[in-house]
Parts: structure tokens; sequence; C-alpha cells
């Protein structure tokens, strides 16, 4: 019985160190040297930290077998560049807003009215949200993995001179503000009753100062105050985009990747998105009272106005949407909306 039971302990023992010999000669042992870009903005900026950050942990996790160079905004030139690098795999990660002149059916992630709530906006866009489900086959078409969106924040509407804060005011006054040129954000601020003036992100200042447009429609209050604070007067926070970047790999890299590196990428990438949730709300506040302290305006919209602005911008574009991205790609969101 003894006999027995030191061999059934020995034979444990044994399965034991062949599991971890195993473990050891699986283990990754391929070193990399990664080119990670934030194309949004400076590298002392809220996302220029974000992106240093999800650098260390994936070397941290690693074990410095990682290294990651990280490049911030302009340094490999503009967003649409840096985008091209990513695909041609130039680039490795980057923390960017995908492009959609390759495929527009990345912009279903960015059709309005989607929600109007952080816990909603958290359902859909976290690491393991709704939406990752329907866009990840467009991503893998175009050639990059996803691992998520790296939320800003609700977007609203900055202006110069004059404002509107509801869907009567803005058709009443018939302000000209910028859009992102693609669709469907110049649709968007249509519906709501402005008039969109479509503006790659260089031309905006001057065409404030300029006024060709009154104003910048789409961000969080954080980029109108950095970078137009000086010009602008009021800011409206109509909620309807909810303003974010990706985090994005070139697929052939991540492909190349055993299962452990890829696992640490991946972690990382999600450690990153979970703070940003939490760190996106404390900065929009932190910016508004910052910006109305230097004298910009702040106005939000009652749930009436917003609710009658929704109706209004679902109705027409969500209708659109249809005809540009398929019915079946906006039915799959339609089925989650709020």
């Amino acid at each position: 019985m003894l006999a027995h039971k030191i061999t059934k302990l020995f034979m444990s023992l044994v399965a034991a160190s062949s599991l971890t010999v195993s473990a050891i000669a699986m283990a990754s042992d391929e070193s990399y040297r990664f080119k990670m870009v934030n194309s949004d903005d400076a590298a002392d900026s809220p996302v220029g930290r974000s992106v240093q950050l999800w650098a260390d942990l994936i070397e941290e996790k690693s074990d410095g077998r990682m290294q990651v160079q990280v490049f911030h905004q302009g340094a490999l030139g503009n967003v649409g560049e840096v985008f091209d690098h990513l695909l041609a795999g130039n680039v490795d990660m980057a923390i960017s807003l995908p492009q959609t002149s390759y495929d527009n059916r990345v912009a279903i992630m960015s059709l309005p009215y989607l929600f109007l709530g952080w816990d909603e906006a958290y359902e859909a866009y976290g690491a393991d949200g709704w939406m990752k489900e329907i866009v990840e086959p467009i991503f893998t078409d175009l050639g990059l993995k996803s691992f998520g969106v790296y939320p800003y924040g609700f977007a609203g509407i900055a202006t110069r001179g004059d404002y509107a804060a509801s869907l009567e005011e803005a058709q009443d006054k018939n302000l000209k503000v910028r859009a992102i040129p693609a669709f469907p954000v110049p649709q968007t601020l249509q519906a709501m009753g402005f008039h969109s003036v479509p503006l790659d992100w260089n031309e905006v200042y001057t065409s404030i100062q300029t006024g060709v447009v009154d104003g910048d429609a789409g961000n969080t209050i954080y980029w109108d105050y950095q970078y137009f604070g000086d010009l602008l007067d009021y800011y409206v926070h109509t909620r309807h985009l909810f303003s974010y970047s990706i985090l994005m790999m070139n697929k052939g890299t991540w492909d190349q990747m055993d299962d452990e590196d890829r696992e640490i990428v991946r972690s990382a990438a999600n450690e990153v998105i979970r703070k940003q949730f939490t760190d996106a709300r404390e900065e929009d506040e932190k910016w508004i009272a910052k910006a109305e302290k230097d004298g910009m305006e702040y106005f939000e919209p009652t749930d009436l106005q917003l609710e009658e602005w929704a109706a209004v911008v679902r109705d027409e574009i969500w209708t659109l949407a249809e005809k540009e991205f398929g019915k079946e790609l906006v039915q799959k969101v339609m089925d989650h909306a709020q």
C-alpha cells in the first residue's frame, strides 16, 4: 500500500515536472522592437501619456524582450499618413482614428446618437464591448488587429459670436461649423440644423479666424479649448457623437507573434482602455471647468432638447447609413443601440 502511494506520488511529480518543462519550452524568447504612434496629440497630452503607458506595459510584461519606440503627433506624418504606414507595416501599433479611405464601413462606429451616457458607451466600446464583434471583421479585412476604443468623450459644438443649444435655434441661426470630412459627420450636423463645412484638422484654426466657419463640431471641449480657445466663445455639449480613437496593430505583425506575446500586447492594451474610460470622464470635467474659468461659456442642453435632436438625427442619418454601410451591418448596431 505504502509502495503504491510512493509510486503514485512519484508519477505525479514527474507529470508536474513535465508540465513545467513543457511550459518553459513553449515560452516565447523572441525579441521585438516595435514602432508605436500617437497620431492625435503631443507627448505631454493625456493620449500621449496613454500611448507611453501601453509601451511601458508591453516592455514590463515581456521582461524587456519587447522594446517599443513611441512617436507622437506629426513625427511620422499626419493622421492619414500614419494610417498608411500602419497598413503597410512600417508602423506596428497606433492610437488613431481609423481612416475611411480604404473601407468606409469603419465609420459605422461613428453613427450619431447611439447613446447619451458613459455606461452605455462602455458597454459598446469597452475592450469586450458589443461593438467589437461587429467591427472586428472590418479591421481584419483592412489588415489590422483592433484592441478596442480609446475614448475621449461625448462631442459638442464650439462656436464664435453665437451659439445654438437646441434644434430650433440651430435651424434659425444656421451657424457654419467645421465637420470631419467623412460620412456621417457632415450629414449629422446638417440634420441638427447647422451648416456643415467639411475641413481637415489643420485647416480649422485659420477657417475660424477668417470666418469661413463659425466654429468646430465633433470634439470634446479639450480639443476646442486647447487648439482654438483664443477664438471660440461657446461650447454646447450636444453629445451627437462619441469621440474616440482605436488601439490598433498591423495584422501581419500580430499574426507572426505566438500566443504568449499576443496576450502581452492585448492585455496591455486592455489596461489602457479600462483606465481611459475612467480618466476620460474626469478629464472632460476638468477641461469644462478650465474653459469656463478662461471665459468660454459652456451649455448643457436639457434632456428634452437632446432627445429632440436625437430623434431627428436617428431618423435621417441611420436611414442613410443603411445605403452607405449596408442594411445588415447597420441592423447589427441598431440591435444594441439605446
